[in-house]
């Protein structure tokens, strides 16, 4: 890859000429338009156009994957081709402007005429333009460190109920999690600020019982707290997190936006939680959106250390494919570089959604690590014997894995995986 130009990879589907429309991607998103316009010198188209990269034609399709008013009107019919294509732009185009950067990548190619389907599936960058963007303040490493967690997988759980609880039962219950041998805490992402439990007041309870346990313990439980809000609103929640000795902020990524989330990120040295609600609308349909791989990398540069990758087996309509891949590229530095560097470019894949320590050993084999935040919300809360119990068990899960042993032989002696086994009806494998 050239050091002044970054590459974004699609999928398209068209009844045209795959190589023709990878040219009209090309010019829209660079210096150009349909046509060649007044003033676009081949010195200006030199500088400041995208260039088509490589092309890879895979199967057609029957039938169009989306609806298309433009070809409709032209009259156009299939067979509907499907591609793979890479373009580069120049990174002079876009500078260290991430909105633009996105923009670029991610913008009007989804509204084209000639495509019925198009999905930007990865964003690779040059290490100098890396660079001048935000890197996790923690990542992987640093959220160890401020855990005391600094070997195995980060066990946590969300508060539940997510809604309704105020100030005082919150903190109640956040002190019983921490007394349950958590690492990490979190806020559902739809609790930020309500009126039965504002921040002004869940904050201070939650980081009490926080401090105590502390004290006590000398173990420091990171609380992702959710400050998503307007962006002046969620430097203020920052700041009081940090006063009360929090180490962890939640943000909900997609509603905050892209300059929001960076203005945060400079303004906070906390740990910046990465919630990707509302994901699924970019990524569902096959043929259209933004892959994860894509996604992780753009929010990446906004200097975020955690990145959900929902779970495998579990409750979302995502294959664990996707969840495997979304979690290894999490791990991955964003561009290449010497080893040190490229360690301290990782981010943390956050595991949720249905987990539990039947999930472990699907967990620990597509991984491949445990440098990864395993959240169980009622596989810790409603274990029979208590969230401790829970806790219990998915370590003790996550012991057996990393030993080679099966769950089923591994629970002959620990009662606390066993009775998970055999209440939550997965059995072991």
């Amino acid at each position: 890859m050239r050091a002044d130009r970054f590459e974004a990879t699609y999928l398209i589907e068209t009844p045209l000429d795959p190589a023709q429309v990878a040219e009209v991607m090309a010019g829209e998103q660079s210096c150009g338009t349909f046509t060649r316009v007044q003033g676009e010198t081949d010195e200006l188209r030199a500088r400041a156009r995208a260039l088509v990269e490589r092309i890879e034609e895979l199967e057609s399709a029957a039938a169009p994957g989306l609806p298309n008013s433009w070809l409709e009107r032209q009259g156009r019919a299939g067979p509907w081709r499907r591609a793979r294509v890479t373009i580069s732009f120049p990174t002079g185009n876009v500078g260290a402007n991430l909105p633009t950067l996105a923009a670029t990548v991610a913008g009007n190619l989804f509204d084209l005429g000639e495509v019925t389907g198009l999905r930007l599936e990865s964003v690779r960058l040059p290490a100098g333009y890396r660079a001048r963007f935000d890197r996790p303040r923690h990542g992987v490493a640093g959220t160890r460190r401020l855990t005391g967690a600094l070997e195995g997988p980060l066990v946590g759980s969300i508060i539940k109920p997510n809604l309704g609880l105020s100030a005082e039962e919150t903190g109640d219950l956040v002190a019983s999690l921490c007394q349950a041998g958590l690492d990490f805490i979190k806020d559902d992402e739809i609790c930020a600020d309500p009126v039965h439990a504002p921040l002004a007041e869940r904050v201070p309870a939650v980081m009490a019982r926080v401090r105590r346990h502390e004290d006590r313990t000398g173990k420091h439980v990171m609380v992702a707290f959710n400050i998503t809000d307007e962006t002046d609103a969620m430097r203020r929640h920052a700041d009081l997190v940090e006063r009360e000795g929090g180490s962890c902020v939640m943000v909900s990524l997609n509603w905050c936006g892209f300059s929001a989330v960076q203005t945060l990120r400079r303004h906070s040295g906390l740990a910046l939680h990465g919630h990707r609600n509302g994901f699924g609308a970019l990524s569902r349909h096959p043929g259209l959106g933004i892959g994860f791989d894509a996604y992780q990398a753009l929010w990446r540069l906004a200097g975020v250390d955690h990145m959900h990758v929902h779970g495998l087996q579990g409750k979302f309509a995502q294959p664990d494919e996707e969840v495997i891949e979304g979690a290894r590229a999490c791990l991955a530095p964003l561009a290449d570089g010497p080893e040190g560097e490229a360690l301290q470019d990782r981010v943390m894949p956050a595991f949720s959604s249905g987990q539990w320590a039947g999930t472990v050993p699907a967990t620990w084999e597509a991984a491949g690590t445990d440098d990864l935040l395993f959240m169980s919300g009622g596989g810790i809360m409603a274990h029979p014997d208590g969230p401790a119990a829970g806790v219990a068990s998915i370590r003790q899960a996550w012991d057996a894995v990393r030993a080679g042993e099966n769950l089923e032989g591994a629970a002959q002696d620990r009662p606390e995986l066993s009775r998970a086994l055999v209440f939550f009806g997965a059995g072991a494998k």
